[in-house]
């Protein structure tokens, strides 16, 4: 008999998204095929599969030990999220090549299904970096007598979701700084930056309103700039490594001496990135917005702003406007045109409780329970009208002793 041959061997998935890309989130299922076409007949002794998921760092350094030695110190670390192990086809013995237990294929297109649920813990976003990454994939192996073992693998994507909807990535974010310019006994005028933005977090699409204002009170031109940066932490044996990205920029106007520029919400758009990876130990990814001012022949002048890349983005009803501090200040501004400029007197007491009204609030059934000279006292000092309202100091003479024995006091004195 001729034995057939392995035209195809590949792995699909089942995508339940519009776009029929592959992507999953910690608790999800995923669910796909292994196809197998074939022409003939083949015999098969298993057809298993295994999905992995971890984070991995690699990044390698080069030392001296002395005159003419050196050597490579390399740094390696590792972190599984994901190990699930599953036969489609035969069993889990198959090293012998016995022609027992033989599972015949015939020609044409097969397709056998998978399953798996993705752990309910965090699990760390897909990334790709330059000395590390977190991959997630489902391999499938095809076993035969007496040929060697078949491999397929494909990856698929996994979002750890953050939603910024949340009190601490809705905050606004701002901060000032000034630098002062020397050149060896000059001294030139201060360099002033204040920058504000409305939230700590967003998603990659939306753009970032930037409320700033320069000051140059210096001799020098100066620009003002902002950029986002993307900083990725790869951590193993104890040691870190970290790269900056530039992900988006933007410029201002060049600012000349005495003058000032000020941006009401200037947009700065984001492009497609990576969310932000916070929970890996070995691989982090954050983000920072960056307000400069450009100073030729001189440090620059720069704030930094944190930023959370997230995958929920703002709701519906959630305005850009509407943080915390937003709101208590619109809420004192009204407040302080609503209050009169001179508080009115309360009504006296009179006004409110006659003195019929006084004499029935005695509580007769008390008086059964407490006698003699105490109750009394009780119930006089229970009904007495509080003092007339007046906003003239009825004892001057008195405070103004009270003030000078208060200045007599003062350590500075």
């Amino acid at each position: 008999m001729v034995l057939g041959k392995v035209k195809s061997f590949t792995v699909s998935y089942d995508c339940l998204n519009d776009s029929n890309v592959p992507v999953f989130a910690s608790g999800d299922s995923v669910s796909g095929r292994v196809i197998i076409e074939v022409t003939g007949e083949i015999r098969v002794k298993s057809l298993k599969i295994q999905a992995k998921g971890f984070a991995k760092v690699r990044w390698t350094e080069s030392r001296n030990a002395g005159s003419n030695t050196a050597y490579t110190q390399n740094y390696t670390e590792e972190v599984e999220y994901l190990n699930h192990r599953d036969i489609l086809i035969g069993h889990e013995r198959d090293e012998d090549n016995s022609e027992e237990g033989l599972t015949t294929i015939h020609s044409g297109r097969h397709e056998y299904a998978f399953s798996l649920e993705l752990p309910q813990t965090p699990l760390a976003t897909s990334f790709e970096g330059k000395h590390g990454s977190v991959r997630y994939w489902v391999k499938a192996e095809l076993h035969r007598p007496w040929l060697l073992p078949m491999k397929t693998k494909k990856e698929f994507t996994v979002f750890e979701h953050i939603d910024i909807n949340t009190p601490l990535l809705l905050s606004p974010q701002a901060g000032t700084k000034d630098k002062t310019l020397c050149c060896w006994f000059c001294t030139s005028g201060p360099i002033s930056l204040s920058a504000k933005i409305e939230r700590k977090g967003y998603t990659p699409g939306e753009s970032i309103q930037i409320f700033a204002e320069i000051e140059n009170c210096s001799s020098r031109m100066v620009v003002p700039k902002a950029a986002i940066y993307q900083t990725q932490t790869f951590k193993a044996k104890g040691k870190l490594k970290e790269v900056k990205q530039l992900v988006a920029n933007l410029r201002g106007e060049s600012l000349s001496s005495g003058k000032t520029e000020t941006w009401s919400g200037k947009m700065l758009k984001i492009p497609p990135v990576s969310p932000s990876i916070l929970d890996c130990s070995i691989i982090q990814v954050e983000y920072s917005l960056m307000v400069y001012v450009d100073i030729p022949g001189a440090m620059n002048l720069s704030l930094n702003l944190p930023l959370v890349m997230g995958t929920i983005p703002l709701h519906p009803f959630g305005s850009r406007t509407s943080s915390v501090s937003s709101q208590c200040s619109m809420t004192m501004s009204w407040l302080g045109m609503a209050l009169p400029e001179r508080p009115e007197a309360p009504p006296s007491y009179a006004e409110i409780v006659t003195e019929e009204q006084r004499q029935s609030l005695v509580v007769t059934s008390a008086r059964d329970e407490l006698e003699g000279p105490l109750f009394a006292y009780i119930q006089e000092f229970r009904f007495q009208p509080p003092p007339l309202y007046s906003e003239v100091d009825p004892n001057p003479d008195q405070a103004s002793r009270t003030r000078e024995r208060r200045s007599d006091t003062c350590p500075s004195r």
